[in-house]
């Protein structure tokens, strides 16, 4: 793990383009980098333009999947460099990205899922009578697979400026919205409390055998065993 602190967005893809000809090379191990950047919104392959940020802003376009999304301080971003199992699974490892996270938010006292069809870790909707809240994002992933092994990663709402996400359509989704822990628990989460525990969930997971059957077919979602 190589935790960076805060770090220019294009500094830090250009990290992760060494550390992944190096994994594929065979001459570096894998590895994740953990750190924060600055105010960057950065687009995937299937970004819309209306997705764009409402008022112009720039926006970095990115070789990831999934669409527009939005960095910043008080956001922990993960990028694992690391090479998959044959077969390769990319759905797999996108799973196995989600438990580790959902995991995390349960360590803080927050109970998220996942949602079908849907990448990411959520906050459910409200139930009738307790509230209008959509189901709403707490951590986005987007990643990237070339030559078996990955780049990109996740972004876990810990503490950010949430006004960032209402300039544009966070990922592409309009019928959802964006949170962090701090809104949910109603108390400061820091990346500083973040840290450890999304470093040791990471760890477990991407350290162990996979419990996810190989994706049958393209987009399918993988099963337990």
């Amino acid at each position: 793990m190589i935790r960076a602190g805060l770090v220019g967005y294009e500094e830090a893809w250009a990290q992760q383009r060494e550390l992944h000809a190096a994994r594929v090379a065979g001459t570096g191990p894998d590895t994740m980098l953990l750190l924060e950047h600055h105010p960057v919104y950065t687009a995937g392959k299937r970004t819309e333009p209306h997705e764009r940020p409402f008022d112009g802003t720039p926006v970095i376009d990115v070789d990831r999947g999934g669409k527009i999304t939005w960095h910043g301080p008080g956001q922990l971003v993960g990028y694992p460099i690391v090479a998959l199992p044959d077969p390769v699974d990319v759905v797999a490892h996108v799973r196995r990205l989600e438990d580790a996270l959902i995991e995390v938010c349960a360590g803080f006292g927050l109970a998220t899922e996942r949602v079908e069809g849907r990448s990411g870790v959520w906050v459910r909707a409200d139930e009738p009578g307790q509230g209008h809240r959509p189901d709403r994002k707490v951590a986005a992933i987007g990643v990237r697979v070339a030559r078996g092994v990955t780049m990109h990663g996740f972004a876990l709402n810990c503490d950010p400026d949430m006004t960032a996400f209402a300039n544009m359509i966070p990922c592409g989704i309009v019928d959802a919205g964006a949170t962090s822990l701090t809104a949910e628990l109603g108390r400061d989460v820091t990346v500083a409390e973040a840290l450890d525990p999304v470093e040791t969930a990471m760890r477990r997971v991407l350290s162990t055998p996979s419990p996810y059957r190989p994706t049958p077919r393209p987009g399918a979602v993988p099963s337990l065993r």
